[in-house]
């Protein structure tokens, strides 16, 4: 006997692949011993769920889902309301992973048409508004349901969850998450690389910050964030030459999780390899992130690159055309302008190995000398080839028992690398993001997901299954406590 479902995958890009897949492979893995427990399938019973991904562009949609058996690509535009229905109507649950701004049309519909949805984005004050219709319609929007967001909640709520069980007291909790590429294709002066355009990431280098660490409230400016970058290394895993800085508001986590007045230090911290945050907070201090329409770039006469950064770089000096063609030429006129000799090496092959001292044009679409950086960085910080991308996501969690006067320390990690099968590319982002979204959908599916209305995964009624399927899928989480 086979139960049938059908879930809409709005949108074509990387993460649908990995969700389209999990989802079209429940066929085969309601089958699966891990699935009857999970699910308490009975044992003549099959799922299977139908997949539609829609996206804008029809081609999009088909070369993605190339070579996964029996998933349907349509070609479908949000913004048009009756095309929308239409596929809406045909499905259980919907599976957003369009921008986070066109959430709240889809999230409409999936109301009036009383059908659940999921998504990947951070659940905004648009999305948390339509609570009470999502009840009185009797579906559930899932929001949060990613890496980060996402598995950090889940992962977090477990450790918490279990400390609490055992009638012990969060004193800290600590996180840390960053995508990066592995260690083999680290192979540049930044050790990153962008697989999307820069200019998010770099905005994102240059938000402010606050945390609470042993009961005070630390502010860091978003132009000092790179500044305030530290050394990290994962415990269990100690070749990894890491840093970090926070990342945004931590002290929301704390009311996410219940632990706002027992904890006495929240922080969520972004990783980068060692050296990343110098080199970054000297090009900015430099002016290469410099968002306004830049003087000689305004003029509509061609510059070169290099004409460019002498202009970035000559500012005080007496002759403003002076070319700085080498490596050596461009660490001097560095620390001339007041930086450490190391800070400016560094800072100077950065800007060698992307090309800001050639004698190339231009493109005429940079404006400013930020568009001019984000050209260069999206052009040779590009993953190629096999090259593979990393994703580590750790928390720590320190537990006091107050019986007992005993404190331990829980941590939890997950490390994923990208993988290439039949020559497809399948990020470590793409797979940690859009599996857990799956995962979703199919939660409510298989109907273990009863609380209706605006959901974060901050319910044990999805991190417990959803932790437990991750892991039976093969994307493994490491627990530890000591």
């Amino acid at each position: 006997m086979t139960k049938k479902s059908g879930v809409l995958i709005l949108g074509a890009g990387r993460v649908c692949r990995p969700a389209a897949d999990f989802l079209a492979s429940v066929r085969t893995i309601s089958s699966q011993q891990w699935y009857k427990t999970y699910f308490g399938a009975d044992s003549e019973e099959k799922t299977d769920v139908h997949v539609i991904v829609a996206s804008l562009y029809l081609k999009d949609a088909k070369e993605t889902v190339e070579g996964i058996s029996d998933v349907e690509a349509v070609r479908l535009d949000v913004s048009d309301s009756e095309s929308l229905l239409k596929y809406v109507s045909q499905v259980d649950v919907v599976l957003s992973l369009l921008p986070a701004s066109c959430h709240a049309v889809v999230a409409k519909t999936c109301i009036e048409l009383k059908k659940h949805l999921v998504t990947a984005s951070y659940v905004d004050d648009e999305t948390s508004m339509l609570h009470e219709k999502a009840k009185s319609a009797g579906i559930t929007i899932l929001g949060e349901m990613g890496l980060d967001p996402g598995i950090d909640h889940m992962m977090a709520m477990k450790m918490i969850n279990d400390a609490h069980i055992k009638k012990g007291k969060v004193k800290s909790f600590t996180s840390y998450c960053g995508g990066l590429p592995s260690p083999a294709a680290a192979n540049n002066p930044l050790a990153y690389k962008f697989s999307w355009n820069p200019a998010g990431a770099i905005r994102a280098g240059q938000n402010p910050a606050k945390y609470k660490s042993n009961g005070d409230i630390i502010h860091v400016d978003g132009k000092n964030l790179y500044d305030s970058a530290a050394r990290f290394r994962v415990p269990n895993l100690p070749a990894f030459a890491l840093e970090c800085f926070p990342n945004r508001d931590s002290l929301v986590y704390g009311e996410h999780y219940g632990i706002e007045s027992e904890a006495t230090t929240i922080f969520r911290g972004t990783l980068r390899y060692e050296g990343f945050s110098m080199i970054m907070a000297t090009l900015s201090k430099l002016g290469f992130f410099d968002s306004e329409a830049n003087q000689v770039l305004s003029t509509g006469k061609r510059i070169t690159f290099g004409a460019l950064l002498s202009n970035i770089l000559n500012k005080d000096a007496d002759n403003e055309s002076e070319p700085l063609a080498g490596e050596e030429e461009i660490s001097k006129r560095i620390i001339k302008l007041g930086h450490s000799k190391e800070t400016a090496a560094k800072a100077a092959k950065t800007i060698v190995f992307l090309g800001f001292n050639e004698e190339r044009e231009v493109p005429s679409l940079c404006k400013s000398v930020f568009d001019a950086t984000c050209y260069l960085m999206e052009e040779k910080l590009a993953y190629s080839g096999n090259e593979q991308d990393m994703v580590l996501l750790h928390h720590e969690v320190e537990v006091e028992f107050l019986e007992s006067k005993r404190i331990e320390k829980h941590t939890a990690t997950l490390l994923e690398f990208g993988d290439i099968k039949n020559g497809q590319t399948t990020t470590a982002m793409a797979k940690t993001v859009g599996i857990p979204a799956a995962i979703g959908a199919l939660l409510l599916i298989e109907d273990k997901i009863k609380t209706r209305g605006v959901l974060r995964p901050l319910e044990a009624e999805v991190y417990l299954p959803a932790l437990d399927i991750l892991q039976a899928y093969g994307i493994k989480l490491m627990e530890k406590a000591e």
